[in-house]
């Protein structure tokens, strides 16, 4: 599976929202609370939350097949934004390179 992120993208990320399998959340990293990460909520059981990322195969990838699951999360993301006067080629609509064509 791609990722639903790319670098450079912005994220809304509300605090206390409901999560459900299959939504993005930033969580805390377990042993380096300072760094926060994005990842998919797979399921929340007794421990906490297990979350997994979007692709598996990825190097240097790190979910709770690793660090098992998290406790608490930061929030839920609900929406991904682009900065001002960023905007990856491959996300333009096809009526913008209609309009360079001509």
């Amino acid at each position: 599976m791609r990722p639903a992120l790319l670098p450079g993208d912005w994220l809304l990320v509300r605090r206390g929202a409901r999560v459900r399998p299959g939504d993005l959340v930033v969580a805390r990293l377990p042993g380096e609370p300072d760094r926060l990460i994005v990842k998919r909520v797979a399921w929340h059981g007794a421990d906490g939350w297990w979350l997994e990322s979007d692709n598996q195969r990825a190097s240097g990838r790190r979910d709770s097949w690793d660090f098992g699951a998290v406790p608490e999360l930061v929030g839920r993301v609900v929406l991904r934004y682009w900065p001002p006067r960023y905007r990856p080629l491959r996300h333009r609509p096809l009526r913008y390179w209609r309009r360079r064509a001509r």
